[in-house]
């Protein structure tokens, strides 16, 4: 049995995964060797668009993790979560246990889009509000999910107590390659939502959700676009969702969908 049937759940991630570790790898290798702070800061700056993408990426692994061995899991994720301030099984808790089974309801949603007086809160007000808030309300969706909740609290310690460490050996480096792009990317991730449902006050799930349909942009996030599908069902593979969309297009209202890359 070869590595990809015997560790990989989904032979689609091989590909996007081992791009997502191979930057990785760069960050610590830049963490050991470089020392100038304006190349650090270049640096920074230039990733955060593709680092922006791995948001989705990590979405869809706590959905659906890759591989079987859950050792192999947390790995992953403790890379997943330097890239995007998500710690293992925070988006489990916040996002699948959490939005997916609220997000036609605004009272309740851990996404809500909706201030409580039922008006639209601006895209910047939003963003800032699901990541400053998505760590807190992943813990208390937890107190009903004790076991992920746990899981939660104990990979989050370690993820932290390894940042406190990198920062504590070469606080420069680690500033700019996993400090500053922990926020940033929590950041992106809660932006990167805020056109999934914005606006969209229904109880029909057909018409709760923006769907993207643009090629490059499904490509980079993994087919995020296809939204509607992915909260039909959103314990199906990323690289199933197309082919759900085209068998429930037909109820899907032609105003919900988009097809541009940005």
């Amino acid at each position: 049995m070869n590595f990809r049937f015997k560790y990989f759940k989904h032979v689609e991630d091989r590909f996007p995964v081992t791009c997502i570790l191979a930057l990785s790898a760069l960050d610590f290798i830049l963490y050991f060797i470089a020392h100038n702070p304006f190349l650090l800061a270049f640096y920074f700056v230039a990733m955060i668009i593709p680092k922006a993408h791995i948001c989705a990426w990590n979405h869809h692994h706590q959905h659906a993790p890759t591989f079987y061995k859950s050792s192999l899991n947390r790995l992953l994720e403790f890379f997943y979560a330097l890239h995007t301030g998500v710690t293992t099984n925070l988006w489990v808790l916040h996002h699948n246990y959490g939005h997916h089974q609220n997000y036609l309801d605004q009272s309740k949603d851990q996404s809500r889009w909706q201030r409580k007086d039922g008006s639209t809160m601006g895209e910047l007000e939003y963003s800032l509000n699901i990541a400053a808030t998505s760590y807190w309300r992943g813990y208390l969706v937890g107190r009903n999910y004790p076991a992920e909740q746990k899981t939660f609290m104990l990979f989050s310690a370690i993820t932290f107590l390894v940042l406190a460490f990198l920062v504590w050996y070469k606080p420069i480096p680690a500033i700019f390659l996993f400090f500053l792009p922990m926020p940033m990317g929590l950041f992106i991730t809660a932006w990167a939502t805020f056109e999934h449902h914005s606006g969209l006050s229904t109880d029909s799930p057909y018409e709760a959700s923006f769907n993207n349909l643009n090629k490059w942009y499904n490509l980079f996030t993994g087919n995020l676009g296809y939204h509607t599908a992915h909260h039909h069902n959103g314990g199906l593979h990323w690289s199933k969702l197309p082919k759900l969309h085209e068998r429930m297009s037909a109820k899907i209202p032609n105003k919900l969908i988009r097809r541009t890359w940005v």
